[in-house]
Order: C-alpha cells, then structure tokens, then sequence
C-alpha cells in the first residue's frame, strides 16, 4: 500500500507574526498533531517565493491511516486550538496518496 499524506498550508500575512507563529507550530502543534494523529513523519516549510506560505505535511503509512486520522475528534481539537491561537491565519488542506517515488541513482 502506498503512503499517504496530509498537507496543510497556512497563510502567515504579517511578517512580524512570523516567527512566533514558526515557534507555536514548531513546539506545540506539529508534535501534538503527528502524535494523535499517529503520523509515521512529519515536515514543515516555509515557501522561498513567497514567505508568508507555511505548509506542513504528515505521513501516513497507507491510506487507511490517514483516513482514521481524518475521521477523529483530535482533527476537531487541533483545528480549534489552531483557530483559538492564530485567528485570521487562513488554511487549505489536501490529502495525497503517493503516485510514485524516484530517487536518482
């Protein structure tokens, strides 16, 4: 079966939210979320060409992981502590199942 993945991308418009925004996600919500979420890996970005764009991505081993993790109460409560900690952030997700994988010899 192939991994699976949950990307959320937020919006940080104001540069001077930036760095507290970089430490919340980073301390607080990324290791709750992969926790509850029983995410095999987790990664977080911030976009070159644009830098209000953080995304942070979640591995999955198939996806019927990331189907349970979707479907629980803790998606619930991590959407309200983000909400509750970062009003005005705007988000879009995505799920993904790997299509396939290359690595250059």
């Amino acid at each position: 079966m192939p991994s699976a993945y949950f990307v959320v991308r937020a919006t940080v418009t104001d540069p001077a939210k930036r760095r507290a925004f970089d430490e919340w996600y980073s301390r607080e919500h990324m290791p709750d979320a992969a926790k509850v979420f029983g995410a095999v890996k987790a990664w977080r970005f911030w976009s070159v060409s644009d830098p209000s764009l953080h995304q942070a991505t979640y591995e999955f081993a198939d996806q019927a992981a990331l189907d349970r993790a979707m479907g629980g109460d803790e998606l619930k409560r991590l959407v309200a502590d983000f909400d509750r900690a970062w009003p005005g952030v705007t988000r879009t997700r995505d799920l993904l199942v790997l299509a396939e994988e290359y690595a250059a010899a």
